[in-house]
């Protein structure tokens, strides 16, 4: 039986429930253990549920029309991960979540989340904070790769998760970078000395 420490955790820091009322939310979600390389969403097929990452990396993709994939955002422990379009359109998914390593996750499926902002404001405020995490997040990727040179970028990623860095496929880093994987090792190189 797995505890829900670290969302717990995360759900007092947001400081939107009582103790008694994080305790109630914490109970709505299900762990799920996921292997490495598994799918939490595929393109094409709808994602009905949001997951808060307990621990290990998850990439998101999209394929191109030669089909390579391009990986543009990671998540780690204490994200919550979704496909969000598909999640709130309830259409189907433009893009893949894959872990990347052994991953525990507690999801939640979209019928509870909806029925809970029906019912009670403080989740109206909880969706809103999530969503604008997003909404901060992808305005942060947009400029960065608009303004930052691969190495500044590699270089945020290092400063900000040095610990899972070493845990992420290299071909996938040098998707989400922009640059082949030799580039890549220069980077790498430069930046270690």
């Amino acid at each position: 039986m797995h505890t829900p420490d670290a969302l717990l955790l995360f759900l007092q820091q947001l400081n939107i429930f009582g103790e008694e009322e994080v305790q109630a939310v914490a109970g709505l979600f299900t762990h799920r253990l996921i292997c490495k390389d598994e799918y939490f969403v595929r393109e094409g097929m709808p994602c009905t549920e949001i997951a808060f990452i307990e621990s290990g990396i998850f990439r998101s993709f999209y394929t191109d029309e030669r089909g390579n994939e391009l990986t543009y955002c990671f998540r780690f422990p204490g994200d919550f991960i979704a496909a969000y379009s598909s999640f709130i359109s309830g259409g189907p998914s433009v893009e893949y979540i894959q872990a990347i390593t052994p991953a525990g996750i507690w999801t939640m499926p979209k019928s509870v989340v909806d029925e809970q902002a029906r019912t009670n404001p403080k989740w109206v405020q909880l969706l809103r904070l999530v969503a604008e995490q997003q909404f901060l997040e992808m305005e942060r990727r947009y400029i960065q790769l608009q303004r930052d040179t691969a190495v500044k970028r590699y270089a945020t990623l290092l400063q900000q998760q040095p610990e899972y860095l070493q845990m992420i496929p290299l071909q996938y880093l040098a998707s989400y970078l922009g640059i082949t994987q030799r580039h890549l090792s220069r980077i790498r190189k430069e930046i270690m000395f």
